[in-house]
C-alpha cells in the first residue's frame, strides 16, 4: 500500500449551534480551515485543524440526543493526544475557561500518562492525554 492508499480516520460532529462549537474549538487550540454557511447563515459544513488532527462540524439536522454522562464518561468521545503533561493541563484550562464542563481534572494515571476530560458546552465528550493510541505500552 503506498502513502496515497493508506486509510485515514476523521471525526464529524453535528451541533445544534455549530458556530458556537467552532468558537469553542478555536478557544481550545484548533484553527478553522473551511466554513460553509447556508442561505440562512447556519454552518452547513466546517473543518477545524490542529496539527494532524482534522474534525468536521455541521449543523444538526435532527434533534439528536447526546448520551448523558454516567460517572466520568458518556460512553464515547474524542481523544486528543498531546505530547507533554503541561499541554494536557493547558488544554484543560482553555476548555474550561471557554465553557466546558469539568469531568476529569488533569491527573497522572496508573498506566503512566497524564489525562483530562471535559464535556464541551454542547455536551460532547472530549479527552486529552499523553498516551498515544496505536503505540505499544
Amino acid at each position: 500500500m503506498d502513502e496515497r492508499s493508506e486509510p485515514s480516520l476523521y471525526a464529524y460532529l453535528s451541533y445544534i449551534d455549530p458556530a458556537a462549537a467552532l468558537d469553542w474549538l478555536v478557544a481550545v487550540g484548533f484553527e478553522i480551515t473551511t466554513r460553509q454557511d447556508g442561505p440562512d447563515g447556519i454552518v452547513t459544513h466546517a473543518e477545524a485543524r490542529w496539527g494532524d488532527i482534522a474534525v468536521m462540524i455541521a449543523a444538526a439536522d435532527a434533534a439528536y440526543v447526546i448520551a448523558p454522562l454516567r460517572g466520568v464518561s458518556s460512553g464515547s468521545g474524542l481523544y486528543l493526544h498531546l505530547p507533554e503533561p503541561a499541554d494536557v493541563d493547558a488544554w484543560y484550562g482553555r476548555a474550561v475557561h471557554a465553557g466546558a464542563r469539568r469531568v476529569i481534572e488533569p491527573e497522572d494515571t496508573a498506566w503512566g500518562s497524564r489525562r483530562a476530560r471535559v464535556l464541551d458546552p454542547q455536551g460532547r465528550e472530549w479527552s486529552a492525554g499523553t498516551y498515544r493510541p496505536g503505540q505499544s505500552w
